[in-house]
């Protein structure tokens, strides 16, 4: 079969191969092919060192697709099914998903992380995040699939797989963003679009859409920003709609210093500040010992959007059938596997694309 490798970190493109095999589906895994999956800005982390990947490997990992076989212990899926798929897949029995902190749960991601999911070549081959949705199939534990109903397009589905749960995720879950409050939104790719769009589901009154890119002011405002402003300029709107004394939440979608700083200073005292943006490990922010306490600020991590994935697949599909999330305007392109390095390209120069998915035979 076909796939894009990454055959090692710092490479700038993927090589496109055609003699892939993925290993064999164990008792308590399944096989996927794949029908659709989204180029995340995540997926060009994984390849530039930003977050660690195991190489060779293939990356891509905000895929959907059709259950092909099943480990011969799999009870809650079967061949045929359609499938949203998910990097972090919930035991269900750990401290963290019995506690209600399912996308922490670690006893799958750091097997399925580790160990080679693929053979190319005659090589063993990663899957990054235990996944590796840039082939054609793919094996992955049955816990990280989620059965989605036959209507569901491909590409919807395959959004609901990581941008979505992230970014709306990070304002219902993480931030639970009260209804009539202020919000900022600092990075406006697909992640900041969808928390763009959880902060409309939540009923906020201002949500001030941040990105020095001229051409996403238009889309953020498209999918219910209320004002859109460059980081230059957030000063001056913040002076404008809150009197200078800052929103009541801040969302980084970016992930370096200087913008999860800006976020914190945009900040109201008593407010919060969400990091959604995955930084890299070496990347420090500083804040002095006085302001953490005289601020009375509340710093949040949010990680996968702080999700229940097989509680927010079902809500997400929800939301989409009643026309209050527009997951179809969020694609910009569909390109095919063959064009993948034109589109990690494309992600790289910034410009209004949200989010490019690619259609698989």
């Amino acid at each position: 079969m076909k796939a894009a490798v990454l055959n090692q970190v710092g490479d700038d493109k993927l090589e496109l191969r055609d003699d892939v095999t993925t290993t064999a589906p164990g008792p308590q895994e399944i096989r996927i092919k794949i029908k659709a999956c989204g180029v995340c800005h995540s997926d060009l982390s994984a390849m530039d060192g930003t977050l660690p990947a195991l190489t060779p490997g293939i990356v891509g990992h905000e895929g959907a697709g059709e259950v092909v076989e099943i480990g011969s212990a799999v009870t809650q899926l079967a061949v045929g099914d359609h499938v949203a798929i998910t990097f972090v897949p919930p035991c269900g029995k750990c401290a963290q998903c019995v506690t209600g902190q399912s996308h922490l749960c670690l006893v799958h991601t750091l097997s399925a992380f580790t160990s080679p999911r693929f053979v190319v070549g005659g090589n063993p081959v990663f899957g990054y995040a235990g996944l590796g949705a840039f082939a054609e199939e793919m094996v992955v534990p049955a816990d990280a699939a989620m059965k989605i109903d036959d209507d569901v397009p491909w590409e919807i589905a395959a959004l609901l797989s990581c941008g979505i749960l992230t970014g709306v995720g990070a304002v219902l879950n993480t931030a639970k963003v009260e209804a009539g409050s202020s919000v900022a939104v600092i990075g406006c790719g697909g992640v900041g679009v969808a928390v763009i769009q959880g902060a409309r589901l939540a009923a906020a009154a201002r949500i001030v859409a941040v990105d020095p890119v001229l051409e996403k002011h238009e889309v953020a405002q498209k999918f219910g920003a209320t004002h859109a402003t460059t980081p230059d300029g957030v000063a001056d709107l913040n002076n404008q709609l809150n009197m200078g004394m800052g929103f009541d939440y801040v969302f980084d979608v970016v992930g370096i210093p200087a913008t999860i700083r800006q976020a914190w200073d945009l900040t109201r005292r008593g407010g919060h500040t969400v990091v959604v943006g995955a930084g890299r490990a070496d990347a420090m922010v500083s804040f002095s010992a006085q302001e953490l306490f005289l601020h009375d600020k509340t710093l949040h991590g949010s990680f996968y959007g702080t999700a229940n994935f097989r509680r927010d697949v079902p809500r997400m599909i929800a939301l989409w059938r009643q026309g209050r999330l527009d997951l179809e305007g969020m694609i910009s392109k569909r390109i095919r596997l063959e064009d993948v390095n034109e589109g990690l390209q494309a992600l790289r120069g910034g410009g209004s694309l949200i989010r490019q998915v690619i259609l698989f035979d």
